[in-house]
């Protein structure tokens, strides 16, 4: 206690000097409005930016919380998109009862190999969520690969970059249908088989999937033709595709349903059966 009472008699002259100079601002600040309203800007700047600054902490925190959000959203949108028989049609809010058909289940990529011969991806959704053998998934820039195994919470998926991966595809502008795989050369590409010579096709072309198929909707994308070769034993054409998808960084996904598939499925094998 005595050395702050030192302390003050010490330092009487810079503490008197003080207390006048906050004193007199005091007094000019609250009689003055520029000087008032000069002090209230930069305290509202001096705060304004910490609170910018928190803001954008918790932004960054929320992030994951948001792109799942907006993945929800994605996947609804989808599911109207791929329900439509007319891509190009824009749906009134009473036409879209009834449009249930296809659904579509938003999930997210846990595991990825896209090295090997024949890889597989594996989901964090399972038969709680709906998942079955045999579904679809897409992704926001096209096909990824189909539902091979399911658990009650997980599924793994048979990417396109497999070459057990056999997908029905065509050449958007001619329509002219093939057989979807990998040769298990490059990540990037896959190969159209079996397109006639007949078809018009040349570099640049889009590829989407066929309409022949329980698995995926119609004109889904796939890629870009890359290359075009003929196959010199059937005469066909081989088109060398480049993915739009980067099979290498992959994140949500989108698992389509076929509400239609397994009665479908029924049926051909019953033909098939009755055929034997």
């Amino acid at each position: 206690m005595q050395q702050i009472i030192n302390f003050v008699f010490k330092n009487s002259t810079r503490l008197l000097f003080l207390l006048l100079l906050i004193t007199s601002l005091k007094l000019t600040i609250q009689s003055h409005s520029y000087h008032r309203s000069t002090v209230v800007n930069s305290t509202n700047v001096l705060t304004g930016a910490v609170f910018e600054k928190v803001s954008e902490v918790n932004t960054y925190f929320s992030l994951r919380e948001q792109n799942n959000k907006l993945a929800q959203e994605n996947a609804n949108l989808r599911k109207i998109l791929f329900n439509q028989k007319d891509s190009a049609t824009v749906l009134k809010k009473d036409s879209l009862k009834g449009y249930d058909k296809i659904d579509v289940i938003q999930s997210r990529i846990i595991n990825n190999s896209y090295s090997v011969s024949e890889n597989y991806l594996t989901i964090n959704s399972g038969l709680l969520q709906g998942i079955k053998e045999d579904m679809g998934v897409v992704n926001s820039q096209g096909i990824v690969g189909i539902v091979e195994k399911v658990s009650p919470k997980y599924a793994t998926i048979l990417s396109v970059l497999n070459v057990k991966s056999k997908i029905n595809a065509k050449v958007k502008k001619s329509n002219h249908f093939g057989s979807l795989i990998w040769n298990a050369k490059n990540a990037g590409y896959v190969q159209l088989i079996e397109i006639p010579r007949l078809a018009s096709v040349k570099k640049g072309d889009t590829v989407v999937t066929g309409g022949n198929s329980r698995i995926f909707p119609e004109n889904i994308p796939v890629g870009i033709i890359d290359k075009i070769y003929t196959d010199t034993e059937t005469n066909y054409y081989t088109l060398n595709v480049r993915l739009f998808n980067d099979m290498t960084n992959l994140n949500h996904v989108y698992i389509i349903s076929n509400k239609e598939s397994a009665e479908i499925k029924k049926l051909e094998k019953e033909t098939i059966k009755a055929n034997e």
